[in-house]
């Protein structure tokens, strides 16, 4: 699958991933990634209204293919399923009810979704859901608003909202890369700190301009200078490793080199090219050699990527010395 080919090219070992409407698509990625043995977050995306007719589904098929997909793959090897209504705006109180009834129903299933990515689209979503007291109001009235909920963007989040995320063990996804493509706004990871919710990084490749992390890092490292609160190396690379299995409750198997987890990792050549030659030093530090790559650009240094101890990509071009 070009999907999961691109993710190992660029040194992704684990996917959180919207799948598309159709229920045999999430499938097909679920397959795809059992063939590599690579652990997968996944869910078939449900919508019901403001979207393309032909990507429509209703609130019984989004609740009926759902829990047809969790029994097939929730827990099944290194897959785990996600809820996932696409936005609000996108689903009727009828199909978030159906959701709703899903997350009540399998304790320990993952949900996904996008909120507050822009002010128009809270508005929108004030006008859609009256009796809500808020964007985030409207996935807790479904009983989405938990552990194991992964919220993408939060770039206008309330400080009631930001409460309610620490309150319930929600997890903020961070897309550096589309909130800036789409002049979403700048997501203040400060205010993160400030009330504990865990922050992962993600590409958010539908409206993101990269597969790499290390480039998405660079992208963060961006927003947090305009924001005055600059993302060290080593805070980004705990973003988009352990902080991410922590708050996904899996760190017993990904995220680390800890005994007894997964093997899972890459291996980066980082002076790649005479550019990165020159400016990354032979025994340069860790914060300064993850840094220059992530500004950089960092695809190529990728040299191998390997999925539960066995090599599934291998760049035959890069054949500087590994590090």
């Amino acid at each position: 699958m070009i999907f999961t080919a691109a993710s190992l090219k660029n040194g992704t070992t684990t996917g959180f991933d919207f799948s598309t409407v159709h229920k045999e698509a999430c499938d097909a990625l679920f397959t795809a990634a059992s063939q590599l043995d690579m652990a997968l977050i996944a869910g078939k995306v449900c919508m019901d209204r403001n979207c393309p007719e032909e990507l429509q589904d209703c609130p019984t098929s989004a609740q009926k293919d759902s829990a047809a997909l969790i029994d097939r793959w929730h827990n099944r090897g290194r897959n785990r399923y996600a809820i996932t209504p696409r936005f609000a705006p996108t689903s009727s109180e009828a199909q978030m009810a159906s959701l709703g009834e899903l997350a009540q129903q399998y304790k320990d299933v993952y949900i996904q979704t996008h909120l507050s990515e822009n002010v128009d689209e809270i508005n929108w979503v004030k006008s859609l859901y009256p009796n809500a007291t808020g964007y985030l109001d409207v996935y807790d009235q479904y009983h989405m608003v938990r552990e194991r909920a992964v919220f993408g963007h939060c770039v206008h989040l309330t400080n009631d909202e930001w409460q309610r995320m620490a309150d319930t063990g929600a997890t903020v996804a961070f897309c550096p890369s589309s909130n800036l493509f789409l002049g979403s706004g700048l997501f203040d990871n400060a205010v993160a700190k400030q009330y504990e919710v865990p922050v992962a990084l993600a590409t958010d490749v539908g409206a993101g301009t990269s597969f790499s992390m290390f480039s998405t890092y660079g992208e963060a490292y961006k927003i947090s200078q305009l924001n005055k609160q600059p993302i060290c190396p080593l805070e980004g690379f705990y973003m988009m490793t352990q902080c991410a299995a922590i708050a996904h409750q899996w760190d017993d198997h990904i995220g680390n080199l800890n005994s007894g987890t997964d093997a899972d990792f890459i291996v980066v050549s980082p002076r790649y090219c005479e550019l990165t030659s020159l400016r990354i030093e032979e025994h340069a530090s860790f914060s300064d050699m993850f840094f220059a790559l992530s500004i950089l650009g960092a695809q190529r240094a990728v040299k191998q990527t390997w999925i539960s101890g066995r090599c599934c990509y291998e760049n035959k071009e890069n054949n500087h010395a590994m590090a």
